[in-house]
């Protein structure tokens, strides 16, 4: 199947929508603490949606593992691992920051670090981006990306700025802006870890393709792989706060959760749980349709997380209160982003 750009942007508009739309099922959770929903929620992203598609759509993966030399199925987990730590953050980035100016901080640092480090790892930076005409055309998308990305940022601190703190309260219940500054900006540097797993399973996909998956889903394997060391990371921290806490009777609907909708509660971190899986579940599809530039992918991925992210924002009225002049900024961020993948997919295209 021959490689359709386009195409791929679509899919990692879908894959963006999937991303930003993840943490609202975990809004109407009640009852239950962070790390009660955030690892009910994980064991549906990191284990069981990544292996049932899998399974589901490629061919003989079992096998495909087994021929594989311990470390190419170690350095993906190294770096789900490490990602793990920036999901963590991104956690409780939505949880002190709020949709909008959360993750265009997390997305503008992984944007950067998952786009321009991976070429530069391999040392094809200046023959893929540098040296030819498509190369600089993603370079100038990538610019765009950043500039929108600074722009939705700073119409977030002017919001943040205009508000009182009982304004504050009300759109994000646990605003917190110093705090959620910090976990963003480590968020964003250790989730671009993804991008690096990925680059670390091309010889899992190569595996897979030969064996007979098709081009779409032969990205699929290596999910397995980095998300479940974000398991790892995850699932030790949240058990840690489950011990401190003493929160595990909260399942049962035990102690704080007593009278909460525990039924319920389970449906909606599956819900967020399987949307945060089918981000990557739609990127590994676009990036199979980006040709030599698929590192380009994770650029068009933030970028879409972004404009799909700012959409929530307002929906669920964090923007409310900002004056004109500030929502006026931040869809001008927005557009930016936009014109960013146009520029991205137009770059991979001619190339």
């Amino acid at each position: 199947m021959t490689p359709n750009p386009l195409t791929g942007v679509l899919y990692h508009w879908l894959g963006g929508f999937a991303s930003a739309s993840f943490y609202v099922p975990y809004r109407g959770v009640k009852r239950w603490s962070w790390e009660i929903y955030w690892l009910t929620g994980g064991i549906f992203s990191w284990v069981l949606a990544p292996w049932f598609f899998a399974l589901l759509q490629t061919n003989d993966l079992i096998s495909v593992f087994a021929a594989m030399p311990m470390p190419t199925l170690l350095w993906p987990i190294f770096f789900g691992i490490l990602w793990g730590f920036g999901g963590l953050g991104y956690g409780l980035v939505m949880r002190y920051l709020g949709l909008s100016l959360g993750m265009a901080v997390v997305l503008g640092l992984c944007t950067v670090f998952g786009t321009l480090i991976p070429p530069l790892f391999t040392g094809e930076f200046a023959a893929k981006l540098l040296d030819t005409t498509s190369g600089n055309i993603i370079l100038l998308g990538l610019g765009l990306t950043i500039a929108g990305i600074v722009v939705v940022a700073l119409a977030g601190a002017k919001k943040d700025q205009a508000l009182s703190p009982e304004q504050k309260v009300a759109a994000v219940t646990e605003f917190d802006f110093r705090k959620g500054i910090v976990v963003a900006i480590f968020a964003g540097i250790m989730s671009a870890c993804f991008a690096f797993g990925l680059a670390a399973g091309e010889p899992i996909k190569a595996l897979s393709a030969a064996a007979g998956t098709g081009p779409l889903w032969t990205g699929l394997p290596v999910l397995c792989l980095v998300m479940f060391g974000g398991l790892l990371t995850n699932a030790v921290w949240c058990i840690h706060l489950i011990r401190r806490n003493r929160s595990a009777g909260q399942w049962l609907g035990l102690g704080e959760a007593k009278g909460a909708p525990i039924a319920l509660n389970f449906a909606l971190c599956a819900l967020a749980g399987t949307t945060w899986y089918f981000q990557f579940f739609f990127y590994t599809m676009g990036e199979s349709q980006m040709g030599q530039y698929g590192f380009s992918s994770w650029t068009l991925h933030m970028a879409s997380i972004i404009i799909f992210g700012t959409l929530w924002g307002f929906a669920l009225k964090e923007w409310k209160d900002a004056a004109p002049r500030t929502r006026f900024m931040v869809w001008g961020g927005v557009a930016l982003l936009i014109l960013a993948t146009i520029v991205i997919g137009y770059g991979n295209m001619i190339g």
